[in-house]
């Protein structure tokens, strides 16, 4: 892939599994800033086929839209990519606990539904001997 490559809405959306619908939504937000041609068709370079994988990696982590922006936006003004780091960084930290606390509350939930069970079982058992 070279720096001149450009990629068509369509070819986008099959490489990353998602809807022209979405890539145009994210166009809107100003997430992705693609360039048009002289027939007003959308082409997307290689920097925005860049913005497109932190998108989607930004999503598979968890992070909103909004958190992508702001961690996409910071390259622009610091090129260096110091400020993007650290602000992704943060943010990364807040998932942590975020996936920490719905793990125990997950694991909190299995075990309580667990002793539901075995109580269930238990009645059950009770009522079958009752019966017999």
């Amino acid at each position: 892939m070279n720096d001149k490559a450009i990629y068509t809405i369509s070819e986008l959306a099959k490489q990353f599994e998602i809807t022209t619908r979405t890539i145009r939504y994210y166009e809107e937000i100003g997430l992705l800033k693609p360039d048009r041609s002289e027939g007003k068709q959308r082409i997307f370079s290689k920097k925005e086929l860049v913005r497109l994988r932190l998108i989607s990696r930004g999503k598979k982590y968890g992070f909103s839209l909004t958190e992508i922006r702001e961690m996409i936006q910071l390259f622009d003004h610091d090129p260096s990519g110091m400020s993007q780091l650290k602000m992704t960084m943060d943010y990364g930290r807040k998932k942590i606990e975020e996936v920490t606390t719905q793990i125990n509350d997950l694991t909190l939930l299995r075990s309580e539904m667990e002793e539901l069970l075995d109580e269930f079982q238990k009645k059950l058992s009770e009522m079958e001997r009752e019966k017999k």
